[in-house]
Parts: C-alpha cells; sequence; structure tokens
C-alpha cells in the first residue's frame, strides 16, 4: 500500500463573535440554557461578503505552507461542505481559482457533517492508485446562511469555520493509516434542509417564507441516541481491523455536535474523556469542518505530540458516519 502523510493542516475562523449572550438578545434563551444543553458558549459568524471558500482559502493557505506545497503541485482539490458558494459551480472550483491551480482537479464532497473524513478517504484512493500525489482536502462552512435564527433548539448549535489538510505520497510521519465511512439514506429525513433542491418546487415567497430553505432537525432526542452508537461503533471498527484497541489512541478527535452527546460517545467507549480533543464550546458545531479544525488546532497548539496515535470519529445528517486513524 501506498503510504500517505498527512503534511500539512490549518484552519480559519471568521473574526466575528455571536456569544449565547447575543443571543438573548433575539430569543427566548438564556446562557445556562444553551450550555446546559449543547456546550455550546459562542460560535464564529462568517462577514457578509465571506463564502465558503473565502473561508478555506485561509486554511488551505496555512495548511499548504506548513506542507511546503505550492498551487502548481496540487494534483487535486477536494472540499467538502454543505453550503458551497453556489450550487453550481462547485465550492471546490471557485477554491481552485483562488489558489491559481488550474492543473488541480476539484469536486465538492458532500457527507454533512462526516464531510471532512469522506474527503479524505476519497483523497487516499487516488493516492493509493497511484492517479495522485498530492490532494488538498479542506472542508469549509457557513452555517450561519442557512438558519432559522428564531429557531433556538437549532440555530444556538452551530458556527461557521474551515479546515484544511494537505495529503502527500511519501513514508514520513504523520501517516493516515486507515479509513472508514458508512452511510444510512433511509434515515436522511431526520436532518435536512428540504426546500432547494429538485425535491421540491422553484425556490418561491412561499417556500422563503416557510423557511423550507434552513435546516431542520427532526426527532432530535431519536437523533442523539443513533449518533451515539454510530460515533462509538465507527472507532471499534476501525481500531479492530487494524489490530488496535482503545487503549491505544492517545487523541479521540470527534466531530463537534454537541458537548452532552461527544460525553455519552466517551461513556459508551469506556475512555477518559480527557482524550478528547473539544471545540464545541467557543466554535460551536461547523458540521463538515469541525473535526479538521480540532485536528489543526491540537497539532498547532502542541496537544499531539510525535507519536501519538489519533482517531476521528464523526457523524452527520444523511445519515453518514465514518472514522479514520492517525499515526503521528
Amino acid at each position: 500500500m501506498v503510504p500517505i502523510r498527512l503534511a500539512g493542516t490549518g484552519l480559519y475562523l471568521p473574526h466575528k463573535v455571536l456569544t449565547n449572550y447575543d443571543l438573548e438578545q433575539t430569543l427566548d434563551t438564556t446562557h445556562e440554557w444553551i450550555v446546559k444543553r449543547t456546550g455550546v458558549c459562542e460560535r464564529r459568524v462568517a462577514a457578509p461578503e465571506e463564502a465558503a471558500s473565502d473561508l478555506a482559502l485561509h486554511a488551505a493557505r496555512q495548511a499548504m505552507a506548513e506542507a511546503g506545497v505550492r498551487d502548481r503541485d496540487l494534483d487535486y482539490i477536494i472540499m467538502a461542505t454543505i453550503t458551497p458558494d453556489t450550487h453550481c459551480p462547485s465550492a471546490a472550483n471557485w477554491l481552485q481559482a483562488k489558489l491559481d491551480a488550474p492543473q488541480a482537479v476539484s469536486f465538492d464532497v458532500t457527507a454533512a457533517c462526516s464531510g471532512f473524513i469522506f474527503g479524505l478517504d476519497v483523497a487516499s484512493r487516488y493516492i493509493q492508485t497511484g492517479m495522485a500525489k498530492t490532494v488538498l482536502v479542506a472542508a469549509s462552512e457557513v452555517m450561519s446562511r442557512v438558519q432559522d435564527w428564531s429557531d433556538r433548539s437549532n440555530c444556538i448549535l452551530w458556527g461557521d469555520g474551515a479546515g484544511a489538510a494537505v495529503l502527500t505520497a511519501d513514508e514520513a510521519r504523520p501517516q493516515l493509516l486507515d479509513t472508514y465511512l458508512g452511510t444510512d439514506g433511509a434515515s436522511g429525513q431526520n436532518l435536512l434542509m428540504p426546500g432547494g433542491g429538485s425535491k421540491t418546487t422553484p425556490i418561491t415567497h412561499e417556500s422563503v417564507d416557510s423557511k423550507a430553505h434552513t435546516l431542520k432537525m427532526i426527532e432530535a432526542s431519536a437523533s442523539v441516541r443513533v449518533a451515539v452508537k454510530y460515533f462509538a461503533d465507527s472507532v471499534h471498527l476501525i481500531l479492530e481491523r487494524n489490530g488496535l484497541k482503545l487503549e491505544d489512541v492517545d487523541i479521540f478527535i470527534p466531530h463537534q455536535a454537541n458537548l452532552r452527546m461527544l460525553q455519552s460517545v466517551a461513556k459508551r467507549l469506556g475512555v477518559d474523556f480527557d482524550k478528547f480533543v473539544i471545540t464545541v464550546d467557543k466554535y460551536g458545531n461547523i458540521s463538515s469542518a469541525s473535526c479538521i479544525i480540532a485536528l489543526a488546532e491540537a497539532v498547532h497548539s502542541g496537544r499531539i505530540k510525535p507519536g501519538d496515535l489519533v482517531c476521528f470519529t464523526v457523524f452527520g445528517g444523511g445519515l453518514t458516519w465514518g472514522s479514520a486513524l492517525i499515526q503521528f
């Protein structure tokens, strides 16, 4: 198997901070209520002129500088997002133009909150088959643009931001050891944006007024139970097929869905919660970008050290789930 190096990581968070106290001014809620149910204290919000590819550009530049990679070195640009700049062209195409990398093939991956791991898996296949030597995987979301800001049960969760990683065919560490993906399309109706696609009529005043183009979470309590199961199962599966045990993992990086949910995942796995990298308190849920932002921050802060085994575990709408192993 061709060795795959995680050559560089990057992240970008918009400058504007939206706190729970800010939300108290417009919603029937309190800081204490939000923290108790979600663990979120604040989140970032993109500036009006910032689209998903703009956020991704900052993260990509950081990752590429760390990897020592130039624009013209990229063979593929894969972008995970559910909030692209436009439905056509893809957000990855916009990013390609901003990077000045016309030789790179660019496309989006849509897997909701599991998006970065899906992108990582696709990138690894290109490298393993020899079709690519250097791949940029970015994940970027502007979740603030798809919120019903009157729905206190949902809008309090989300934030904006981007993360990126450069993968290369190289034996040096950190090494991407494995990825695992899963989907359940039959349950996809539990977390969705119902409007804007071909399933519905064209956008109308009525569809906008009914907020059909905002993110909906159906049967939240049932979704939490399902998510916890798949978070944990994804960890067990990837460790088992690599001959590893839970105690071999030094750091867990989960999708930053909800603090209480992640505490339940740690409890179900039977591992110390201190091994989990947590950013949901200060950034909220950034969908596909949350886990790569958490990784980049942990790497740059020195929390992840040479020799550490890192395990990603993710779950998102679709339904989608997955995991990945990286040996630093």
